[in-house]
This record gives structure tokens, sequence and C-alpha cells, in this order.
């Protein structure tokens, strides 16, 4: 049987290089992808750290990458070897009742290639090769890097937070707490959708030029003072929308503190549980809208792809760092450094 290279997750900590079985198809619609570029989500990251416990060993991480069609299984008429193609990490029946209506990503069926959420989850894309479904593909436009499309996965989750669900609106004025890749990804759509005065907040100096590079009109550290001070000194009314996309519980409760009547919030980040408080009368009268957003869609992966084809969106712009996959150690080391953004495995 032939082999491949592939990192895999023995335990919290414990990822090894290790030479493993090459997938190949074993049922219907089954493809097999040569992997070419895919991102480290934070997710990945926190699987392999042991901060996210939802993990089952022995399994291999990875769950944004692009690559070339390298084998079909029967029944796959829409694309064949050699195409080049974004991979979705989200499978699913498109029978049950959360399909039906367009939310796969809460399919009674669904599997995972890499990530987490489903109990079902594959081998993901750490690795030279990739078994998927063909209902997972997407055609890679070739304007489109390999490195940049890596990225489609989690610009069509700040899509659809943005837009599908916060309903942004034009001119709206914007804070985006934590701007790290998700969170640059979040401003880069905000900022696509016509964002009014758009406030990066963040404790990386690195974090902050970037931001203000990629269409930020103001940055602040949450550690410099008076974080709400400074957000209504630039927004005297107070912000009409806010995206937590940090991740610690304080994030969320720094995005309490500025709600103002009408605001919209989006719960983006935070993946761990952990709890914050709320004022209900405050609440009540506020009128403030919350929404929340993970996983992702076929709509929103194929709304992704359009902003990137477009040009809107430059995935590639927040890529720092790239590592071949026998260097994954010291990508996942970057991953924790402050001067860094989006980094990437090219097996």
């Amino acid at each position: 049987m032939s082999k491949m290279l592939a990192a895999v997750l023995h335990d919290f900590d414990k990822l090894v290089l290790e030479d493993v079985p090459m997938p190949t198809p074993k049922e219907p619609g089954d493809v097999v992808v040569k992997i070419v570029s895919t991102g480290i989500c934070a997710t990945d990251y926190k699987a392999i750290k042991g901060i996210r416990r939802n993990v089952k060993f022995p399994f291999i991480p990875g769950h944004e990458p692009a690559g070339i069609v390298a084998a079909i299984g029967p029944g796959v008429v829409h694309f064949k070897e050699g195409d080049e193609v974004i991979c979705q990490p989200s499978g699913y029946c498109g029978y049950c009742k959360h399909c039906r209506v367009g939310n796969t990503h809460y399919c009674d069926h669904a599997f995972t290639t890499g990530g987490d959420g489903p109990e079902d989850v594959w081998a993901g894309s750490f690795a030279q090769y990739m078994r998927t479904k063909e209902q997972c593909l997407f055609a890679k436009p070739k304007n489109i890097s390999f490195e940049a499309a890596g990225l489609t996965e989690p610009l069509s989750g700040a899509w659809k937070g943005v837009v599908q669900y916060s309903q942004m609106r034009l001119a709206d004025d914007t804070v985006v707490i934590g701007v790290g890749s998700i969170g640059l990804l979040c401003m880069m759509v905000a900022k696509a959708a016509g964002a009014g005065r758009l406030i990066a907040i963040d404790p990386s100096a690195h974090a902050r030029q970037m931001a203000l590079k990629l269409g930020a009109t103001h940055a602040i550290d949450p550690f410099d003072g008076d974080t709400k001070r400074k957000v209504y000194d630039i927004i005297p009314d107070g912000p009409d929308f806010v995206i937590e996309a940090a991740g610690p519980i304080q994030a969320v409760k720094l995005m309490v503190s500025l709600l103002r009547r009408g605001t919209k919030w989006n719960v983006f980040g935070i993946t761990t549980h952990e709890k914050f408080e709320l004022d209900g009368g405050l609440t009540h009268f506020l009128e403030a809208r919350m929404d929340a957003s993970f996983g992702t869609t076929p709509l929103a992966m194929q709304n992704a792809i359009r902003l990137m084809e477009t040009g809107l969106v430059d995935t590639q712009k927040i890529i720092t760092h790239k590592f071949p996959l026998t260097k994954i150690h010291e990508g996942l080391e970057m991953m924790a450094s402050p001067n860094s953004n989006k980094v990437c495995i090219l097996p």
C-alpha cells in the first residue's frame, strides 16, 4: 500500500510526522485531493495544544485546504483528476431537515475533515493527500493562488457572520475586537461591505499595524487606557456593529461594554465554555441584537470565492508565514507569536 507523510495527533501536544497509508476513494462520491496549501486555524492549534479538548486520538488535523484532484470514486461527475479545487471541511447529507433549509452545518449526519463539531471526523489536510466528498469541492478560479484559496473556509465564516447573519449595512460604524487572521478577514469583509469608521482592537502592535494596512480607520490597544472611552471618542454615538473575533472571555465582556441602543454584536471568536453576564433590563431597553456564527455552508463558501475572485478581499495579504509539512512544528510555534497572522503549510 502506498504511503504518504502526515502530521498525526496522538495526544495533546503530541503531533508526530509519520508515514501513513495514502487515502483512496472508498465509497461513491469520494475524491482524493493532493494538498497544495492548507492554513493553520486557531481551532487546530487549540486542539493540538490541548486548549480544545473535544478531540479523539489519533487523528490528522487541518481543515483549510486547497489542492488538486488526485483520484475519484464512482459516481463523481463534476470533477476529474487534475482539477484545481478548494475544499469545504464540513460534509452533509443534503436530506435532513437542516440541510433542506440550507443549514448544512447543522446536518444530522455531518462529517468533518480535520476539524471539530460532528462526531464523524475524517483525516484532515496536514498531510500530502486527503479524502473527502465531491459535494465538498469547489473549483478554484485561476486568478486565486493556492495559498489564498486555502483561506476560503475562514473567509466564508467571516462572510457568514458579518453579512449573512449580522446583516451589516452600508456605512455601519464597526468595531472588530481581535485582529488575528480571522479578525482580519472579518474586518476585510466589513470593509468590502462598506463599513464607515472601522476600529481594530488588539493588544498586538503587529496585528494593529496589519489592520490599518488592510483598511481599518483606527486601531486601539485594549491594555492602554480606557478602551470604551477611546472607541466613543472616535464614534461619539457608539458603534453600529461589534464583532468579537478574539477568543478570550475578556473580549466578549469588552464587546458588551461597547453596546448602545440598536448595536448589532456577533460572538464570533470565543469557542470555549466561559460565562459572561448581561443586565436583563439594560439588554431589554438597548435592543442590541446578538448573533453568533460557526462553521460554513456551500452558500458561504461560494460567496467567499466570489469575494476573492473579484478582488474585493485578498486573503493572500494576511499570510505572514509559510512552512513545508516537514516543519509544521515551527509553524505551530509561530502561531503563538504576536508577530504573525496567518500561517500556512505547503505539503
